[in-house]
């Protein structure tokens, strides 16, 4: 699917009309045909065009039927993964370019963490901000507690070394975690909640145990590199790390964190962007986007570069393996596009 932004024509073509705009099933808007236009079947679909590079895409829990966007000009965008694709809400407040963003366990709420240093919590539904937070610092990640009983707290990265931990019903910082070196760049739940990782840009792991404000481990090597994009496996035991020396390392999520060194995949190079990395539902495949705009999808268990597709004119910043539609991989890059690939 794609979001596409063409360049204007010089004459104007006549758009299909697309009814009233409450109207939510046949409201065509700035989605209707040219009625010149043909239906021309792509190998991949563009979701949707931003006039600015996307940051981050999160599909809806549990269902995944809708996407939710977040790009440099400040903007966050809930798109319909299915049907027209269209895009079914706009979010308007940050004054800065829009880091990352994180739904809620039920998706009625959401996060989203920008460098005008706020964090701010949405209705999902309204399209209001109902609330926002900031240390005066810029948040480079968000993530709820994904515990049923604590969903009224989350976590944020902080350019000042920090992770900072906020309950949305006081407002309040409850908790800090303060002993990274350098910025935090990404807080990856594990362990049935219990715990979570962070990276951060002084080249560690650490893991913390939740409300506990001293790391119980901490991973670093000589040979390690900063790891801005860390994915969770679907069956819980291994965490995927974009490492910026172009290679995904595996670490075990569970007890040990050891880093796996049969499961390390390359052949695709990132040149300093955190590069979102995915797991297939049925854990056969690991994806990432890269420098190039490239889509790589590697073989779990033999660790080969099985497939590559030019999927972005700019970096590829994150793929996205779809649920329950297993056979489509949802891609967005600095080039503004979002897309569906099948």
């Amino acid at each position: 699917m794609a979001f596409e932004t063409g360049a204007k024509k010089a004459e104007k073509r006549k758009k299909v009309k697309g009814g009233d705009a409450s109207d939510m099933d046949s409201f065509l808007g700035p989605w209707a045909k040219y009625q010149d236009e043909k239906d021309v079947a792509k190998p991949s679909e563009t979701l949707v065009s931003c006039l600015q590079g996307v940051s981050a895409i999160r599909l809806f829990p549990v269902s995944a039927h809708l996407l939710l966007s977040c790009s440099m000009d400040c903007k966050i965008k809930l798109w319909e993964v299915y049907n027209d694709r269209r895009c079914a809400r706009t979010f308007i407040g940050h004054s800065k370019a829009v880091r990352d963003v994180c739904f809620n366990n039920t998706g009625t709420q959401f996060l989203s963490a920008a460098y005008d240093r706020y964090l701010k919590l949405w209705d999902s539904e309204t399209g209001q901000c109902i609330a926002r937070f900031t240390n005066r610092k810029v948040p480079y990640c968000v993530k709820f507690n994904p515990d049923e009983d604590k969903q009224s707290l989350f976590v944020a990265g902080m350019s000042d070394k920090k992770i900072v931990q906020w309950d949305i019903r006081s407002g309040e910082v409850v908790q800090e975690y303060d002993r990274h070196l350098g910025a935090v760049n990404t807080i990856t739940f594990v362990d049935e909640n219990r715990r979570f990782v962070s990276t951060s840009d002084d080249k560690s792991l650490r893991v913390w145990e939740w409300d506990i404000p001293v790391d119980f481990k901490y991973i670093a090597e000589p040979s390690m590199h900063s790891m801005p994009a860390v994915t969770l496996s679907p069956n819980g035991k291994w965490l995927a790390c974009q490492s910026m020396d172009n290679q995904i390392l595996i670490f075990g999520a569970q007890n040990r964190f050891r880093l796996n060194k049969k499961k390390i995949f390359k052949g695709h190079m990132v040149a300093g962007y955190a590069c979102q990395v995915d797991f297939s539902p049925d854990m056969s495949y690991v994806v990432s986007g890269d420098a190039d705009g490239k889509l790589n999808i590697w073989d779990w268990k033999t660790t080969k570069l099985y497939h590559r597709i030019k999927a972005h004119d700019k970096v590829c910043i994150s793929a996205l393996w779809h649920p329950h539609e297993t056979s489509k991989v949802i891609t967005c890059g600095w080039d503004g596009q979002i897309k569906l690939w099948d």
